[in-house]
């Protein structure tokens, strides 16, 4: 027998015991800890005592890898924000979702979007559920929308990036309320694809007076991500869109500064 496959096999058992270890120190689901710890969400409230909630988080890290038991947990996480539970209980649910959430519990969070208490921590969860659901769902929501809860929900859309919002985000920077157009602006900037360049650029020659830093700062912030991504050619077409002697000097230092390192040149 040749030596290298001597030392596979003499490997082998070692590689076994290992992985019998790992799964050994895998912790397991105590099943009566988490029933009891979702009764004390029923009554869950500021001041309660968070230890009792313990369990829950236990089961968050047991079923990493088991999509069963992960799947029963988040259904069962679900069911709490369609209760009568506590606003804080809801609030630590959506913790959890963020962490274990899948498209199954988008309709569930995205029933607290209007909510004002509880609007910003779906928002949280539906950030970071890579489902495409959550983000159509903040999207949908949108037209719904106003004020604090609008503005924070384009923002959200902004955070996943999500190049499906770029037209209803281009139809909100003529917005009356100015905090939802210039977060429009922004959340198009943090997108950063050639459509939200293209619609930034032409709202930067029509927008109002007071709205035209939101709009550039925005432009900038877009041209620097289509430079991360590689689409060189579009960025520094949207940066010498801003590289007039009109623009204040932050603007045009930071354009030039785009534009050497665009061109692949130290500034």
């Amino acid at each position: 027998m040749q030596p290298h496959k001597m030392t596979r096999l003499a490997a082998a058992p070692a590689v076994l015991a290992g992985a019998a270890a790992m799964a050994a120190d895998k912790p397991a689901v105590d099943q009566d800890a988490v029933d009891q710890a979702f009764e004390t969400l029923k009554t869950y409230d500021w001041g309660t005592d968070r230890d009792k909630l313990n369990a829950i988080d236990d089961a968050v890290i047991a079923t990493k890898g088991d999509a069963a038991a992960r799947k029963q947990l988040e259904t069962r996480l679900a069911a709490v924000l369609k209760s009568d539970a506590s606003r804080s209980a809801k609030d630590y649910v959506c913790r959890k979702l963020r962490t274990i959430g899948t498209a199954e519990s988008v309709p569930a969070l995205a029933a607290l979007l209007p909510d004002k208490e509880l609007s910003h921590m779906s928002r949280y969860a539906l950030e970071r559920i890579s489902a495409p659901e959550a983000a159509a769902a903040m999207r949908d929501a949108l037209p719904k929308l106003s004020g604090a809860l609008k503005v924070g929900t384009i923002g959200s859309l902004g955070v996943r990036r999500d190049a499906d919002a770029v037209a209803a985000l281009a139809g909100l920077l003529g917005d009356g309320d100015k905090a939802v157009a210039s977060t429009a602006a922004a959340a198009l900037g943090m997108i950063g694809s050639p459509e939200a360049g293209q619609l930034l650029s032409q709202s930067a020659k029509k927008a109002p007076e007071g709205l035209k830093p939101a709009v550039a700062d925005a432009c900038l912030a877009c041209a620097e991500q289509l430079l991360a991504d590689g689409k060189k050619a579009e960025a520094m077409g949207l940066y010498q869109a801003f590289g007039g002697e009109d623009q204040p000097r932050h603007i045009r230092l930071a354009v030039t500064r785009g534009l050497l390192k665009a061109a692949g040149k130290k500034d």
